[in-house]
Parts: C-alpha cells; structure tokens; sequence
C-alpha cells in the first residue's frame, strides 16, 4: 500500500497531552483540522507547512524527517511545503520558528443541447462569431479521455488540449480514469461533433489544459489543487490561460483569509486569472429540507467566483426555470459571505463520456447515443454544481475573446450585472440571479469599446454582490478602480486609499460607489439612495458599533436591534435580508448556533450546530 494510501485511511484516535502554554504557543499557527489531528498519538496526517524564508526550508525538512515524517511536494504559489508527518510532532513543527502555518492537507471530490439555448451562448456563437478561439481554459479535475471527438481541432487534426499535467499517477498521456474532468471540459469547450452540433459546449473552440488533481475515485487533497494552481500560475503566458475551472469542493474549517488553498486561488485572481467554481451540493438535509452555509472551499473566497446550480426543466425557455435543490446556499461558513455570486444550469447536463473512465460503468444508465456512428456511446448526463461552474466558465471565455483587457473582478461584476432574477428565490440561493451568457458577452464587447447605446435589457439584475452589500441604480465603467486586480471583491477602498467605485449613475456622470468623505462614515452609501440597497451583516466594530441596523427592502427600512452599543457580544450580531421582502434572517456569529431561514413557511428550517 502506497505512502499516499496509507495517509488517507490513517485512523485518528487518542489525546496527545501537551502543556496548556505549547497549545497557546502553537495552536495559533495551527489550522483548526491540524490543531485536532495534533491531539492524537497514532498515526500520520498530510499536513502543509507554510515557510516564508525559503533558506530556511531545509530546516524544516530536517525536522520534519527527525520527527519520523517525510517531505511531498513543494508549493511554492503559497510559499508551503507538503509533509506527512505523525500527529505527536505536529505540535512541535508548529513550534518551530521558520514555520508560519501548519494546515491539515485535507480532501477535496469532484462536486448541452438546451443548456447554450437557455443561457444564450448558441446566439453568442451565431450572430456574434465568438466561440472561445484563443482563450487557454485550465480544467483542474481528474483528467479528461484521451481521444474525443467533440475535443478535436478545426482542421481534426488532433485534441485541443494544449497541456495535461497528471499530478496523481505522473503519466504524461492525457487519460480520465474517473471521468468527471471529461464531462467537465465538454461542457466548456466541446464542439458537437458526435451530435452533429446538438450537445456543443460553451466556447468550442477554447483551448484546453487539463490538471489531474483527482483520483479513479474522484479524490484528492487539497495540496494537489494548490500545485494544479502553482501549474496554472507559471504556464499562464506560455498558454495563454485566461480561466480556471475548479468542479471541486473541501470543507471550510477556517477563514479564506488563511486557508492554504483559497489563498493560493487569490494569488491567480491577483495575476489577472479567473477562478471558477462550483459552489457544493449540500442544499439539501438528508432529510430532504433547504439548508444553509454549505458552500464549499474554494467557493468561500471573495476572489473566488462561485456558481451554484439551476435547472432549466428540459426547455429552452427561460420562464420555467428553477433552482436545483441540491446547489448550496449561503452564507459562507466562518465568514459568513454572501454566496454564491449566480447559479447556472447543473441539471440533466449532456456532455462527454470517456470509455475508460469508472463513470461509464457506474453511470451506465445516463450515457447517451450520438448522431454519429462511435464505438462507444459518446455522451453522459450528470446534475451538480459541477456541471454549473463549466457553463460559466466556457461564457468567461466568450467574454474574454470580445474583451481581452476584463480582469477578474470586472467578469465578476458583468456576469452578476447582466444576471436574471427570479423573485422566487433569495440571495443566499441565487446570488444575483441565473447566468445570461448573451447579455454578459454583449455588455463585455460594450466595454471594449464603448460606443453608441449602452446595451441592457429590463431582466437584467444591474446589481452587484460586492462583498456583503447589495448595490445597484448604476452603470459599470470599463475604467472603474473596483476592477483593478489589487482590489479584492467587497474592499470599500483601494490599496491606494481611493474609494471604491463601480462606474457612473444611470442618470448622470457622478461616480457609482461609495459617496461618504472617507472611511471613518457612520454608513455607506452604495449607490444612488438608500432605498436602492441592501447591507448584508455587522459593517461597524467594537464599541462603535450601532444598535441598529437597516436593511432597505424593496425600498421599505426593515431593522433589527442588536446588543447594548460597546458591549462584548457587539461583534456577533449579522443580520441577512431580501432585497424584495421575503426573507429576514439573523442569528449569532459565534459559530455555536445559527438559524438561516427560507423564503416560504414550511420550505424547513435548519440549525447548525457546530
């Protein structure tokens, strides 16, 4: 049995006993699931140990072999080192003073036809002309089949996969034991050509560089998406990487402001990549009640845009559409995020089947037939947030090729502008709205080269989820310093001290952003009118904290009253709403218990209880 094997079936038992000063000592530059495995006297954990000073990383790895333990990988996107180490020294290497962080490597899975008709993306293609050509897409999953035809060049000369780094077994061969990645990149960029244009992914004509990060079984670690990234990050240029699609989930066990693999996601956003993924498929209780706070890793992260999942109901018409059940709701847990940014189709999506992939075996009953005549049944149906992200990520693309100079936070801002609403369903559930992949490229092409009428139609949202406010009543600028790649999603300023700012009102030249005369405001205008936002959670600190705070619903103040001002639980309170009146929610922050609630008595309510 592989080193590998034996880490993932390691058995966590005992109570490893350490001084109470060691624990305050240590435990600060502990992960909460590192901290745990530390209490154990068996067995060995994958841990990542974050070490600035890069001098000093052969000490670590002395130590760490001292201790019993062994070095992986280095990853060098987030200055860490992967090490399997016994639970009894995890402390110690805590303690150690090269050592910034020690977080557990813990395990991540893998969470057409009417889909591009729905979204918009086939007039995209039609009367735009625009279907992803030199636009490098990453695909980090289990891999994707070695010869597909819906894969292949203009000319069929071969596969457009310009790369595959196989971080699992090391072949160099692309290949898809599991067979999520190739249903993944058929989504993106598959070209129809087994179904004569019926099941055409996104952008068809989108380069491709495949990532395994996931096993046969559709596993993996969290240091393996990390080292996908590090990949993503030094071949960029080289391939012309644009995007980043991540159909993979982990837990949240700690804030993204120190979790190993959001932090390495903001180190490709900050280079000017977006990241894409799916937001998890815990909508559901297994009893079969709406939950909320189950958005997974790296989905949790500002930076980071987040797709849950819609259905739309086997027509191409948009009126029947309805969220799926299962696509996770937020908000995010520790940080309690607004989330996700907007939802995209995730069921019954049809796309590639690989022959050699566990999938054609164990999805044996949702393979499909094509138009043309193939050895093996080409296509596979499969439902998921998994399926949602690609649909995104493919309409980045599009946007990308009308519009090279967008960054992260500008596709962001565009896709959730042009987004549609649907007044059944909360902002936890859909973020702004379901994904308009025609609006999205047309308003991208706009911005480009402003000229002329500035497109808009009455369905888009022409609102934001910037951090954890609602704005809208303006216009986005192809200029304005939100999208600056230093600016992180939700910032009030810049890094410069500049207000943020979103682009013009729609009646006038004024800046569309923050109108207060500097940071220290009572509130935050965003936008034009109070009666035109919403603020989602505790915005103030400490003793300066109001008692009240107002959330303007459909124009009508809504308030909820918190502690006495200045007291200790100041802090704790959060206040969540509905920009149309049909949810209030509030509860605590301290992660003991929470209640969320739905948008229809009798949806089922839950409480976590952490």
């Amino acid at each position: 049995m592989s080193q590998r094997t034996v880490v993932r079936l390691v058995s966590f038992i005992g109570i490893f006993a350490v001084s109470a000063t060691a624990v305050f000592a240590q435990g600060q530059k502990m992960g909460p699931l590192a901290q745990k495995a530390s209490t154990r006297t068996s067995g060995v954990s994958p841990v990542i140990i974050r070490v600035p000073d890069q001098s000093a990383r052969s000490q670590v790895a002395a130590f760490v072999q001292a201790h019993g333990g062994s070095m992986g990988r280095q990853l060098s996107i987030i200055d860490s080192q992967v090490a399997f180490l016994p639970n009894a020294a995890i402390s110690a290497i805590a303690g150690h003073s090269a050592v910034a962080k020690v977080s557990l490597d813990r395990p991540v899975v893998g969470s057409m036809e009417r889909t591009g008709a729905v979204i918009g993306a086939t007039t995209v293609r039609q009367t735009l002309g625009l279907d992803g050509s030199g636009v490098g897409i990453a695909v980090i999953d289990s891999g994707v089949s070695g010869w597909h035809d819906d894969l292949t060049t203009a000319a069929n000369s071969g596969q457009r996969v310009a790369a595959f780094v196989d971080l699992i077994n090391g072949r160099t061969t692309a290949y898809d034991d599991h067979g999520h990645g190739t249903h993944v990149a058929g989504i993106i960029a598959g070209n129809g050509f087994d179904s004569n244009g019926g099941r055409t992914g996104i952008a068809p004509n989108a380069s491709l560089v495949v990532i395994k990060a996931l096993d046969d079984h559709g596993a993996g670690h969290i240091s393996d998406v990390v080292a996908a990234f590090d990949y993503v990050l030094a071949n960029k240029d080289t391939l012309g990487i644009r995007v980043v699609n991540v159909s993979i989930s982990a837990g949240v066990y700690e804030s993204y402001t120190s979790d190993p693999l959001t932090l390495a996601a903001k180190r490709l956003t900050d280079a000017g990549i977006v990241v894409v993924a799916a937001a998890g498929n815990a909508g559901r209780s297994s009893a079969g009640h709406t939950q909320y706070r189950g958005v997974t890793s790296p989905g949790n992260a500002p930076w980071v845009l987040t797709v849950g999942a819609s259905s739309h109901m086997g027509t191409v018409e948009r009126v029947d559409d309805t969220m799926a059940g299962f696509s996770s709701r937020g908000p995010t847990n520790v940080d309690n995020g607004a989330k996700p940014d907007l939802v995209a189709p995730g069921v019954g999506i049809e796309s590639l089947s690989d022959p050699l992939s566990a999938y054609y075996t164990t999805k044996a009953a949702a393979l499909l037939t094509g138009t043309v005549s193939t050895s093996y049944l080409p296509y596979l149906s499969l439902s998921g947030t998994s399926m949602a992200a690609p649909v995104v990520t493919g309409t980045v693309a599009l946007m990308m090729q009308a519009n090279p100079a967008l960054t992260p936070n500008a596709v962001k801002a565009i896709l959730q502008y042009t987004a549609q609403i649907y007044p059944h369903y909360n902002r936890l559930t859909q973020g702004v709205g379901f994904l308009n992949a025609k609006g999205a490229v047309e308003l991208a092409a706009f911005l480009a080269a402003p000229a002329g009428t500035y497109p808009s139609t009455e369905h888009w949202s022409k609102q934001l989820i910037w951090g954890n406010h609602l704005v809208r009543g303006g216009q986005l600028a192809a200029g304005a310093n939100a999208w600056w790649t230093e600016v992180t999603w939700g910032a009030t300023v810049t890094p410069g001290g500049q207000h943020v700012a979103w682009g013009v009102l729609s009646d006038s030249t004024d800046t569309w952003g923050i109108s207060c005369a500097d940071t220290t405001c009572g509130s935050f205008n965003w936008g034009p009118g109070a009666a035109k936002n919403v603020v989602w959670g505790n915005t103030c600190n400490g003793a300066d904290c109001q008692t009240t705070w107002t959330i303007a619903a459909g124009g009508t103040a809504v308030t909820t009253t918190s502690e006495d001002a200045g007291s200790a639980d100041d802090d704790e309170v959060i206040v969540w709403g509905s920009s149309d009146d049909e949810v209030i929610v509030w509860g605590s922050t301290d992660d003991e218990v929470i209640v969320w609630g739905s948008d229809c008595p009798g949806c089922g309510v839950t409480i976590w209880s952490d």
